[in-house]
């Protein structure tokens, strides 16, 4: 993941343009509410439609979505997610330079742009979540983006010691179903945070068995998690494995730093963190840091 095109930090004026590339928008209140954060930071949202487009359970049809890839701004940022993203990577995506917003189901984008050589993509808010969010965490994307220092991440440490590798930050469900595909970036020496959202334990465990299976896992500098809402067994449940366990069983064999609860995902509180930049995970004391 050397000699990525880099992402030139924004600066006011500069336009935003809306992509829905995964599932329909329900309504545009929480899009426009989204959109009206980012004009208050001094960016110009260019005119969308995408809330009026429905393919089935989709945000139109895929060349429709496609084309939303290819407009010309500083910022590309997603509307949604939930499922469609990665049907638009079965044709070659020109990518440019400059900056891409989302998660979830698009962690697909985010992963292929990055194989492709780009920078400047963004774990982080849709603008449909981005109104919901704290102002901590609006206030962590604005200074991404615009190219100033972020404070580090706390989360749970499990041990492992300190290592320094690109970051990498995916839905654990849409990033098993790119392994294997050149859409993957390079893996060797990253650190990977994961996070997902309504997947029961045992499915956890058959994804990253996969990983394993793969050789995924081995290859890794660091792994950290985010938050898996919406995952986990009731207290009482002794026909299953808690998700915590599922997550140390998985990986305390590997001898890599481990974080645990780190502040990414499907919460209020969806920390932005930037694709391919390198970072430095301490599980010792479960910190994730960005190194200048």
């Amino acid at each position: 993941m050397i000699n990525l095109q880099p992402a030139i930090p924004l600066q006011p004026g500069d336009a935003v343009a809306t992509v829905a590339p995964s599932s329909a928008l329900n309504d545009d209140q929480r899009l426009r509410e989204g959109l009206s954060i980012l004009e208050s930071w001094g960016l110009l949202a260019l005119e969308q439609s995408v809330a009026d487009r429905r393919w089935g359970y989709l945000a139109g049809r895929d060349d429709q979505r496609f084309s939303d890839l290819t407009q010309t701004a500083p910022l590309l940022a997603c509307a949604r997610g939930g499922w469609g993203a990665a049907r638009l990577l079965e044709r070659p995506v020109a990518w440019q330079p400059g900056w891409l917003l989302g998660f979830s189901d698009v962690t697909a984008l985010l992963l292929a742009r990055l194989a492709a050589g780009y920078a400047g993509g963004v774990h982080g808010p849709l603008l449909t979540t981005l109104a919901a969010e704290p102002e901590w965490s609006r206030e962590r994307l604005r200074r991404l983006l615009f190219g100033e220092p972020l404070p580090q991440l706390i989360g749970a440490p499990r041990g492992g010691g300190t290592a320094t590798g690109p970051l990498l930050v995916a839905n654990l469900t849409v990033a098993s179903h790119l392994l294997g595909s050149p859409l993957m970036p390079d893996l060797r020496g990253a650190i990977l945070i994961l996070e997902d959202v309504g997947e029961a334990p045992y499915r956890i465990d058959r994804m990253l068995t996969h990983w394993r299976l793969c050789g995924a896992l081995q290859s890794l500098a660091g792994i950290g998690f985010g938050r898996f809402e919406g995952c986990d067994t009731p207290d009482d449940d002794r026909t299953s494995f808690r998700l915590a366990d599922v997550l140390q069983e998985r990986t305390e064999d590997l001898g890599l730093p481990v974080v645990m609860d780190l502040p990414v995902g499907h919460v209020c509180g969806n920390a932005a963190l930037p694709i391919g930049d390198l970072a430095c995970l301490d599980g010792d004391r479960g910190a994730l840091s960005l190194v200048s």
